[in-house]
């Protein structure tokens, strides 16, 4: 897996010269093509800010429930997931138990000129008043978000041999979401049900995720037609990148959407707790998506508005 899942160092983009950004654009393009997966080192995002994260994150997570349920959001909104909320799983069309996890969730909330638009996708964040520390760790975290998923789509955009700002142009006023998704151990979740997971299996839906994760025995796994399921390889300094289902359209299925699940509380480790952090890019409301055509892409698909594909997927892994 750790050959079909490459690491490399941003760095080598933003400071190579012309044939070493050449040689990593090639090497970009043909991960994305198998697993749809990389590991990002030279990202300039501060462990220590992340540790910041996880830790004022926890003390919310460990409120008792009735004080999480004042800030209870819906799949897509701003706020506390509780449990039994999602069941990603549902997005493949497969009926499972929900997934067993809580996530808090925060998005875009910089107004927008139209205001149907401003309404669904940027309403006020609402940030819970008992760990006041959280908002300014993770405005400042997606901040570099923001940038790191700039320098991420020239990429891109040079890897399928467009101009760089292919993607990024359509990036001027963007939606994003953000999880903090907690994966508590069995003491707190339960045992878990037959098909049951942290996580189900699952492709994400924008352009990219940008994932900051943990290693454990219950963590990521990653699925390719040639090997199946198995462990995503970690490195503490690098990021996770996934493409996503509108960039994979976007490719006309050149690049694939990375299927993925996080794995319930391993057996020989019940307690196990794990925190991800996870920015889900996604385009300007309003863009159409439409397949770059061959030889670069494989497949037509019809155009799309970004967002109404974007609220259907949502919509989809909503448990009722």
């Amino acid at each position: 897996m750790a050959g079909v899942i490459p690491s490399i160092d941003l760095r080598t983009w933003t400071e190579g010269d012309a044939g070493t950004r050449a040689r990593l654009a090639a090497t970009v393009d043909q991960a994305l093509q198998s697993a749809g997966f990389l590991l990002v080192t030279g990202h300039g995002v501060d462990a220590g800010l992340r540790a910041r994260i996880r830790s004022a994150a926890r003390e919310f997570f460990l409120l008792p429930a009735e004080t999480k349920q004042r800030y209870a959001a819906r799949v897509g909104g701003r706020g506390w997931l509780g449990p039994g909320a999602e069941a990603n799983a549902y997005a493949e069309g497969t009926a499972t138990p929900p997934d067993l996890k809580e996530s808090l969730t925060f998005a875009t909330d910089e107004p927008f000129e139209d205001p149907v638009v401003n309404a669904e996708w940027y309403a006020p964040n609402v940030w819970p008043g008992e760990v006041p520390g959280l908002r300014p760790l993770c405005e400042e975290y997606l901040d570099r978000m923001a940038g790191l998923e700039k320098h991420l789509l020239s990429l891109l955009g040079r890897a399928l041999g467009l101009e760089p700002d292919f993607f990024s142009r359509h990036m001027g006023h963007p939606t994003y979401g953000f999880n903090i998704n907690w994966y508590p151990g069995a003491e707190v979740v339960g045992a878990p049900e037959p098909g049951q997971y942290r996580i189900g299996p699952h492709t994400d839906f924008g352009t990219v995720t940008i994932l900051d994760r943990q290693a454990g025995k219950g963590g990521l796994q990653v699925y390719t037609e040639a090997d199946g399921w198995r462990d995503a390889p970690y490195d503490p300094a690098a990021l996770t990148v996934n493409v996503g289902d509108l960039l994979a359209r976007w490719t006309g299925d050149r690049w694939r959407s990375g299927r993925h699940r996080v794995l319930p509380p391993p057996l020989d480790a019940p307690a196990e707790e794990l925190m991800s952090l996870v920015y889900f890019g996604e385009c300007t409301p309003g863009t159409l998506v439409e397949s770059v055509p061959a030889p670069v892409g494989r497949v037509a698909y019809p155009p799309v508005d970004s967002h109404v594909y974007l609220r259907e997927k949502l919509d989809s892994i909503t448990v009722d």
